[in-house]
């Protein structure tokens, strides 16, 4: 089994995660204060709230996990969708630890993040219905199986997923 370090900068919180071989990690460096006086996230300032925060998370994962990062065997990083400014901060910055120690990237689609999170504690099979409720996706989806995936239904707008984000 190998271990992955995985980024998400989708939005306005910085997330580190490691997953595999006995270790497991997940840091969530909030950006709420930083955007509550503008009523919404505000894309530029995300972007350098996470410039300041991957570093730190990373190393928290880290050491939360009881491991270094030559103990890792892959970097997944989420790649859309999102805030392109704040996307921009986690792939840049998983590219650059991959090209440091010479690691293999995994792209991620940040709903299918969602739908597949589901199966690290949980024995699921296919087809099922999940519903994803996050910021701007309030989405219910028939899963068939790995990548094939039926919209069954959205909210017109973010105002579901944004209200439980700040839940």
């Amino acid at each position: 089994m190998s271990i992955i370090l995985a980024f998400d900068t989708s939005c306005d919180d910085t997330s580190c995660a490691i997953l595999g071989e006995g270790k497991k990690s997940n840091i969530v460096i909030s950006q709420n204060f930083v955007h509550e006086a503008y009523g919404g996230i505000m894309p530029e300032q995300a972007a350098r709230t996470h410039f300041e925060n991957i570093d730190q998370a990373t190393k928290e994962a880290l050491k939360q996990a009881q491991c270094n990062i030559k103990d890792i065997d892959f970097i997944a990083v989420t790649i859309g969708p999102g805030l392109l400014p704040s996307l921009l901060v986690g792939v840049s910055y998983a590219k650059g630890l991959a090209y440091r120690y010479h690691l293999p990237i995994i792209p991620i689609n940040h709903i299918e993040g969602h739908i597949f999170a589901n199966f690290i504690e949980n024995d699921i099979d296919f087809p099922f219905i999940v519903l994803i409720v996050s910021g701007a996706h309030t989405h219910l989806f028939l899963v068939e199986k790995f990548g094939k995936y039926q919209l069954l239904g959205k909210t017109l707008d973010d105002a579901v997923g944004e209200a439980f984000d700040k839940v």
